[in-house]
C-alpha cells in the first residue's frame, strides 16, 4: 500500500466495468440498452464514498453525451451520487490521454495531485492518470499480479477501506 496520499478534491470513476456493467454484445449507447446493471458493491460504496467526496465520472465513452450517460446511471440509482460526468462529448478530449486529465483538473479547479482515478482498464484509466499527476486506484477484476507502486483492489467494496489508510 502507499500511503500519504491526497485525495481530498475528488474522486473520478471509470464507467463501463467499473460502476456499470459493460455487457459486450450490446451496440449503442446503454442508456437504451433493454438491461442495464450496476457492478457489484457499486451503490454500497458510493453511498459511502459521496459522503466524503465529491464523485465524477471520468469515460471514454464517445456515442453519448453528459445527458445520455447520466441518463444511464439514473436507470441503476447511481446518478445521486455523481457530482458530473466528463466524456469526449463535454471535453472534447479521448481518455487515456494527459490532456484528458488536466481538462477534469482545470474544470474542477484543482491540482491533480488531489484528484484520484478508479478504473477496471490498467492503460486508459491508471497508467495515464498517474503519467497526469492524479493519484489512481486499479479495480483488477481479475487478481492479476499488481503494478508496482499501484494501488489495486479487486472488489469495489474494498475502495472505502483503501482511501481511509491513505489519509490516516
Amino acid at each position: 500500500m502507499i500511503a500519504s496520499k491526497v485525495v481530498s478534491n475528488a474522486l473520478l470513476f471509470d464507467w463501463g466495468n467499473t460502476l456499470m456493467m459493460d455487457f459486450g454484445h450490446e451496440q449503442g449507447k446503454m442508456k437504451d440498452w433493454p438491461c442495464v446493471e450496476a457492478c457489484p458493491f457499486a451503490l454500497e460504496t458510493l453511498q459511502i464514498l459521496a459522503k466524503r467526496y465529491p464523485i465524477y465520472i471520468a469515460t471514454s465513452a464517445q456515442d453519448s453525451n453528459e445527458s445520455e450517460i447520466r441518463e444511464a446511471f439514473k436507470r441503476v440509482g447511481l446518478d445521486v451520487f455523481i457530482s458530473g460526468y466528463f466524456c469526449y462529448d463535454n471535453l472534447g478530449l479521448s481518455k487515456g490521454t494527459k490532456p484528458f486529465y488536466q481538462a477534469i483538473a482545470k474544470k474542477l479547479d484543482c491540482a491533480p495531485h488531489t484528484l484520484t482515478m478508479i478504473g477496471d482498464n490498467y492503460e486508459k484509466d491508471i497508467a495515464s492518470a498517474l503519467e497526469s499527476g492524479l493519484n489512481a486506484i486499479w479495480l483488477n477484476h481479475s487478481g492479476s499480479r499488481g503494478v508496482k507502486h499501484v494501488d489495486s483492489i479487486s472488489s469495489l467494496n474494498e475502495l472505502p477501506e483503501l482511501l481511509q489508510k491513505w489519509v490516516s
